[in-house]
């Protein structure tokens, strides 16, 4: 198991950063972490990488205890922070050579991590005169310096543009991989705000919210098509029992008023058997929309919820 969290809290005073949050990820997983802001994202990560003590619970990497084992932890992460560190006035290369004097690393891996994030042509230049994409470059090349068996990363495409933001997804991808040299590829636990990074590089997806996991799923099974979504109104309320009539129906829930929310497995498109159904029960149809399932869509149904008010001071 390269990452473990069981129960894990974290405490600002009286603020609750993190809920008792529990999951695992698997050796050579790429796993996005999602949610908004505030949610407790940072938070979590700067625990795994051992920069904040959990209030309560435990957490693992690589089998190694946080924080009981601090030293080895950090020795099996590659972190990139979300405003990545960089001595900008420092050439790539000296910076990789200054990091990896900290690491005590071979300087052989310093020209396989220039090559591997594809940082030759720029190798010669100080940091301050590279592009944003080449620094987040520079930034994956330093956490990857010392070999990490997992990699961290809180938000590594901020403000990239679309063709940067491409070569670092393909990048991370690559690294994921296992190497021609024989090195195993890495596992991946990814910060985003971005749904389209997520779909595009990531196996599975966590979203977080107030603190809480509110979702933990395979990438596959938000690309199942056998599962859709129709929203219908009709023109007055209808029970939800009525309308376990429809063929193939999973679920139906009233979201207000005339509203309702109708999940089928099936790919047959059903709307015209909602039609039909409403019909035969003397409804009119206002409206009725399929909804495709993505990520998006499920990131809003989970992070629209509210947080729970804070509790009254007592006597």
């Amino acid at each position: 198991m390269s990452i473990w969290v069981k129960e894990l809290s974290k405490f600002y005073g009286d603020q609750k950063a993190l809920d008792k949050v529990s999951f695992s990820i698997n050796k050579g997983e790429i796993v996005g972490f999602l949610g908004p802001n505030g949610a407790g994202k940072s938070t979590l990560m700067k625990i795994l990488t051992g920069f904040l003590s959990p209030s309560e619970g435990v957490a693992s990497v690589n089998n190694f205890q946080i924080p009981q084992e601090l030293e080895k932890v950090q020795q099996s992460i590659g972190y990139l922070p979300e405003h990545n560190p960089l001595y900008t006035e420092m050439y790539v290369r000296e910076y990789l050579q200054f990091n990896a004097a900290v690491f005590k690393t071979n300087k052989a891996r310093i020209e396989e991590v220039i090559q591997l994030t594809g940082l030759t042509p720029e190798a010669n230049k100080k940091i301050h005169q590279l592009s944003k994409g080449y620094r987040q470059r520079v930034g994956l090349a330093a956490a990857l310096l010392h070999d990490p068996d997992v990699l961290i990363l809180d938000e590594p495409t901020t403000g990239l543009d679309p063709n940067q933001l491409t070569e670092i997804r393909n990048l991370i991808l690559n690294i994921a991989k296992d190497q021609p040299d024989g090195r195993a590829g890495k596992t991946i636990f990814l910060s985003t705000h971005i749904m389209q990074e997520v779909e595009a590089i990531c196996d599975r997806v966590i979203i977080i919210n107030h603190g809480k996991i509110v979702a933990d799923m395979k990438m596959s099974e938000l690309r199942d098509d056998s599962i859709q979504i129709i929203h219908v109104e009709f023109d007055y309320r209808i029970e939800e029992v009525a309308l376990q009539e429809l063929p193939y129906l999973s679920s139906a829930k009233n979201t207000g008023g005339f509203h309702y929310e109708l999940r089928f497995d099936s790919k047959k498109d059903m709307r015209p058997a909602v039609f039909d159904f409403a019909h035969d029960k003397g409804l009119k149809t206002l409206q009725l929309n399929r909804k495709t399932k993505n990520l998006e869509n499920l990131f809003s149904e989970l992070t629209s919820v509210k947080a729970p008010p804070a509790p009254k001071g007592g006597a």
